[in-house]
């Protein structure tokens, strides 16, 4: 990864953006049409259709604004929260980026996370559990990470993720009872099984990329934002202190689970999904991420 830096996969992850919002505009479609056809009304695939393009360029330009709203987050105060704003400026110059809004989120686990559709449009939140745990190089690194998110355009991705695979679910749940309430008794069974799974499936498959994406990124925002400030022990000791808190945040949901530089969730009780097998965790295992971290030679 030396030779990682901030823009080394930005086209790359825009790419994948247009990829991501296809998948799930396809996605939408096939489900509608199954729906539309069984049931004998070609209306329902309208309505989807025109759901699923409405919901790409509303998760493009305003989810954003939504995430801030779900996590309660407020604009950092200058006099109250000077520091903070100061890393993040002399990080964004060092990075140069444009100098994204400062957020807060008043809870008491120690987490951050970067939204926003491209860096001139960007937002980095800290808790304030974050800041009364961590010192100012630990900090620092968190940032780092955050703004390397900005950098490798990975917020906007992430934050589509979150609406797109949202709406999926509940475009799933609707046509269900569509299908169950208004169907065309004349299909065969067959059709309706595997128009069943496919609703099903749907919103599963979209949860386990939004995972497997989120998975990746972080990896790559930690060593990035290490080579940002030159010190990956500042990172390393930051997981150390967020990971080892346990406290699950009150103001996070699991929509917006894989944002965050750690799972918000760590310090409930693992539910079943979570317990067989990593591919349902939205974060990498915090003692991985802390040894690649250690083992950077910058």
């Amino acid at each position: 990864m030396s030779s990682a830096n901030l823009y080394t996969h930005q086209s790359s992850n825009i790419f994948k953006t247009y990829v991501l919002m296809g998948f799930f505009l396809i996605m939408v479609i096939a489900i509608g049409y199954g729906a539309a056809w069984y049931i004998g009304n070609p209306l329902i695939l309208y309505i989807a259709v025109a759901f699923a393009l409405g919901m790409n360029v509303f998760s493009y330009w305003s989810s954003d604004k939504l995430v801030l709203r779900m996590t309660n987050a407020v604009p950092a105060d200058p006099s109250q929260h000077r520091e903070l704003i100061n890393i993040v400026e002399n990080l964004a110059i060092t990075a140069g980026l444009p100098m994204p809004k400062v957020y807060v989120v008043n809870d008491p686990s120690p987490n951050a996370f970067a939204t926003g559709r491209n860096p001139e449009h960007a937002v980095v939140a800290a808790t304030t559990g974050l800041l009364e745990r961590l010192n100012k190089v630990e900090i620092e690194g968190v940032m780092a990470h955050e703004l390397a998110h900005v950098g490798n355009r990975d917020m906007l991705v992430m934050t589509v993720a979150v609406v797109l695979a949202g709406f999926v679910a509940i475009l799933a749940d609707f046509l269900m009872r569509a299908m169950f309430f208004g169907g065309n008794r004349d299909r065969h069974p067959a059709f309706l099984i595997v128009g069943i799974a496919g609703i099903i499936l749907a919103p599963l498959a979209a949860q386990l990329m939004q995972m497997a994406v989120s998975r990746r990124r972080e990896y790559l925002a930690d060593a990035t934002g290490a080579l940002l400030t030159r010190y990956p022990e500042g990172l390393a000791s930051a997981l150390e202190k967020i990971s080892s808190a346990k406290i699950p945040m009150t103001k996070a949901s699991h929509a917006t689970a894989h944002m965050f530089i750690s799972d918000p969730f760590a310090g409930e009780k693992q539910g079943f999904m979570q317990k067989i097998g990593g591919m349902f965790q939205t974060h990498p295992p915090a003692e991985e991420r802390i040894a690649r971290l250690r083992g950077m030679n910058i």
